[in-house]
C-alpha cells in the first residue's frame, strides 16, 4: 500500500468508527441504544383516574435507513396494581401504550420506563403515570353535614392583651377586610384591677382599652371579651399551668371574682361604675355583648366541678348588670391523653380531653351541673405542641379534633334539653400551641423554644382548609385564628407582623375561607352539597352553594411527600371534579393558595371555562377554590 493510500485509509477508518460510536450511544432522544431505532412518546405523563378511566399515550418509532424489523414495546419499573396494554408498532412507525388499574392505586405519581426492542436495537423513554382522584359533586344537600346541611361557620381572629400591644397609629384596614365576627380579646397580661383596697388606684383600664377601643371600632363592632384570669389578689403563684397563676378557690374569692366581672360589664355596657371617688366608663358607644368566662380552666388550676361553680356564680352577677349579654362557657384547652403521653408534656394536658370535662358540665343542674345561662361553648384546637412533630403527625390530629372535640361535645350537650341547641365555637386554633415561657424555653417540652414555621408556610394552607372543612361539616359555628399579630410566637401563629404592615400567607387563607363560604352568624349559611370522592386520605373537599346560586368547590392538598417531612413541600395531587349534576354555569374562577402565593397582594383569581368535568392540579401543600356562577 502506498503512503497516499495509507493516509486515505486512516481518514476513512476514523470517520467509520466515529459514526459507529454515535449510532451505538445515541437513539436520537438522548438515551443509550443499539443502532437502528429511536422512541418518542406523545406525552411524558399519563393521567390515570381512580374511577377506572384508563390513560393512553402514543408511541412513534424512528428507524435507521433500511431497518424493517418488527418492534415490540415493553415496560420496566411497573408498580404493582398498574397494568399496561400495548398496540405494538410491529414493522410500522406508531404504537400505543394504555395504562389501567387506577382504581387499585393510591393517588400520586409513579415512574415507568417504556422500552422498544427490534431484536437487535433498543430505545427507551420515561413515563410518569399520575393517578388522579375523581370527585362527583351532587345537586342535593348533605343534610347530615353542618347544621342540617348548612355550613354555618364564620372566621375570626384573636388578640391577647399582655402578649401584644397595638402599634402606634395601627392600620386596621387589613383586619377589617377579613370581616371577622366577634374578634376575641383574651385578657391575661393586663387585668384592669390590680388590688382591692377601695382606692381609685385599684383600677386602670389604660392598657386594656389600648386594644379594646380600636377593636370596638372595626368589623362588626362586637368583639368577644374573655375574662381569662382573675385579678392577682385572688390568685396564688403556680408553676404547673399556662398562666403561672392559680385561682384560689373558696367562697370569698368566688364572690369577689363575680363582683370584678360585674364591674367590667358596668364599665363597657351600662354607664360605668364608681370606685374610690372616681368614675370609670368606656369611651365607646359600642357595648360588649359576648363574654367568655375563664381561659382553659383545665390547665389553669381548676377542676371541672370548680369551674362549674365559678361559672354558676359569675354569670348571674354579670346578668344582673346587663340581662342582654351572652356567655361563652368552657374555653377548653383540648389535648388527648395519647398525645400528652407520647410527648411527655410537663403539665397535665390530658385534662383537656373533653371526655374528662363535659360530663360534669352537662350533669343535671340539681346534681351540680351548669345552671347559669349558656349561649355557646368553646374549645381550643391545636395539632401540636412540639415543632419537631412531623407533617404526617400534625395532619393525623385533624380527625381527632372532630371525634374528641366537636362531635363528642355536641353529643354531650344533647343529653340536656336546655343545652341541646347550644352552638360550639372554636375560639383558638393553630398548628402549634407552644410558646416561649419567658426564659427562652418551651412551655410544652421544657427544651429551648423554636418557632414552628408551618404556621405561615404553604403547610398552613393545606392544614387550615382541612380543619375548616372537617369541623364545619361536624357543626362548628366559628373558627378563630390564634392570633392576629403576636410578638411572643411570631410566624408560628401570626397572620400579620407586629407592625400590621406585612401579611403572612396565613392571612390570605383565612381571608378566602371567610369570603368563599360567607356566613353572617344569623341567617342560614351556604348549602353543603353531597360529594363522593374516590380517595379522601390526602385531600379534603368541600362543595357548597351560596344564596346567590354560585357553587364553590374547595380542594385542600394535605398529601405528605415523605414520612419524615417537617414543613415539607407536600406531594402533588390531581383531582377531576365531575360537576355534571349541577347543570350549566356561565362563568367560573379559580384561586389557589400555595408556596407560590404572593403574600403582599394575595393569590390571583383566574378566569376559567366551566365544564361538566374539570381537572384541577395542586403542586403540593395548598388549597384551591373553584367558583362557578349560573
Amino acid at each position: 500500500m502506498t503512503k497516499g493510500n495509507e493516509r486515505l485509509y486512516s481518514v476513512m477508518r476514523v470517520v467509520w468508527l466515529s459514526t459507529l460510536a454515535l449510532v451505538l450511544t445515541d437513539d436520537g432522544c438522548g438515551n443509550p441504544s443499539s443502532p437502528g431505532i429511536s422512541l418518542t412518546l406523545s406525552s411524558g405523563t399519563a393521567l390515570l383516574l381512580q374511577d377506572g378511566t384508563p390513560a393512553s399515550v402514543n408511541v412513534t418509532i424512528s428507524r435507521s435507513a433500511g431497518n424493517t424489523k418488527s418492534v415490540t414495546l415493553t415496560a420496566t419499573g411497573l408498580p404493582s396494581g398498574l397494568q399496561l396494554q400495548f398496540v405494538q408498532p410491529g414493522t410500522g412507525a406508531t404504537g400505543t401504550v394504555t395504562v389501567s388499574g387506577g382504581g387499585n392505586m393510591p393517588a400520586g405519581t409513579y415512574s415507568v420506563t417504556i422500552r422498544a426492542d427490534d431484536g437487535g436495537s433498543t430505545a427507551s423513554q420515561p413515563l410518569s403515570v399520575i393517578v388522579g382522584i375523581v370527585a362527583a359533586v351532587g345537586n342535593t344537600v348533605d343534610v347530615n353535614s353542618g347544621v342540617s346541611g348548612k355550613l354555618q361557620q364564620f372566621i375570626s381572629t384573636s388578640f391577647g392583651v399582655g402578649d401584644f400591644s397595638f402599634p402606634v397609629n395601627a392600620d386596621l384596614s387589613a383586619l377589617n377586610a377579613l370581616e371577622p365576627q366577634h374578634i376575641r380579646i383574651q385578657v391575661i397580661g393586663y387585668v384592669p384591677m390590680s388590688t382591692n383596697t377601695g382606692q381609685a388606684s385599684d383600677w386602670d383600664f389604660t392598657t386594656l382599652d389600648g386594644m379594646v377601643q380600636p377593636l370596638l371600632a372595626v368589623a362588626d363592632n362586637s368583639p368577644s371579651f374573655e375574662i381569662a384570669v382573675a385579678p392577682d389578689f385572688l390568685n396564688a403563684p403556680s408553676s404547673n399551668n399556662a398562666t403561672g397563676k392559680q385561682f384560689v378557690f373558696n367562697a370569698a374569692n368566688l364572690k369577689l371574682f363575680a363582683q370584678y366581672c360585674a364591674n367590667l360589664v358596668r364599665y363597657y355596657n351600662t354607664g360605668g361604675f364608681d370606685w374610690g371617688g372616681q368614675h370609670f366608663q368606656s369611651p365607646s358607644s359600642h357595648p360588649i355583648t359576648w363574654w367568655a368566662i375563664f381561659n382553659e380552666y383545665n390547665i389553669n388550676g381548676l377542676t371541672p366541678s370548680q369551674y362549674v361553680q365559678l361559672y354558676n356564680t359569675v354569670v348571674p352577677a354579670m346578668q344582673a348588670v346587663d340581662p342582654t349579654i351572652k356567655f361563652i362557657a368552657l374555653e377548653l384547652s383540648t389535648f388527648n391523653t395519647q398525645y400528652c403521653t407520647s410527648h411527655n408534656l410537663p403539665f397535665n394536658c390530658a385534662s383537656g380531653n373533653p371526655q374528662n370535662n363535659l360530663p360534669t358540665f352537662v350533669a343535671p343542674a340539681s346534681s351540680d351541673g351548669v345552671s347559669a345561662q349558656v349561649d355557646a361553648v368553646s374549645i381550643h384546637l391545636y395539632s401540636s405542641c412540639d415543632w419537631k412533630d412531623t407533617d404526617a403527625q400534625v395532619f393525623s390530629t385533624v380527625p381527632l379534633m372532630v371525634e374528641l372535640g366537636v362531635s363528642y361535645i355536641y353529643h354531650e350537650l344533647q343529653t340536656r334539653p336546655d343545652l341541646a341547641n347550644v352552638p360550639l365555637l372554636v375560639t383558638e386554633s393553630n398548628i402549634n400551641s407552644d410558646y416561649n415561657r419567658g426564659d427562652g424555653m418551651s412551655i410544652c417540652t421544657g427544651l429551648p423554644y423554636v418557632e414552628d414555621p408551618r404556621g405561615t408556610s404553604a403547610f398552613f394552607a393545606g392544614w387550615r382548609a382541612y380543619v375548616f372543612s372537617q369541623i364545619g361539616k361536624a357543626g362548628s359555628h366559628a373558627l378563630f385564628h390564634w392570633d392576629y399579630a403576636d410578638s411572643n410566637t411570631g410566624i408560628q401563629t401570626a397572620m400579620v407582623d407586629t407592625s400590621f404592615s406585612n401579611k403572612y400567607l396565613s392571612y390570605w387563607v383565612e381571608y378566602w375561607l371567610a369570603h368563599k363560604f360567607p356566613w353572617d352568624g344569623a341567617t342560614p349559611g351556604p348549602d353543603i352539597l353531597t360529594l363522593n370522592a374516590t380517595e379522601s386520605s390526602t385531600i379534603e373537599m368541600l362543595a357548597a352553594r351560596n344564596s346567590d346560586g354560585s357553587v364553590v368547590v374547595m380542594i385542600a392538598d394535605h398529601a405528605v411527600g415523605s414520612p419524615t417531612d417537617d414543613n415539607g413541600p407536600g406531594a402533588p395531587r390531581t383531582v377531576v371534579v365531575d360537576l355534571s349534576a349541577l347543570g350549566q354555569f356561565t362563568s367560573g374562577t379559580q384561586l389557589t393558595i400555595d408556596a407560590n402565593t404572593d403574600t403582599t397582594n394575595g393569590p390571583a383569581t383566574v378566569s376559567i371555562t366551566p365544564a361538566s368535568r374539570m381537572t384541577l392540579n395542586l403542586g403540593g401543600y395548598g388549597v384551591t377554590f373553584v367558583t362557578l356562577r349560573p
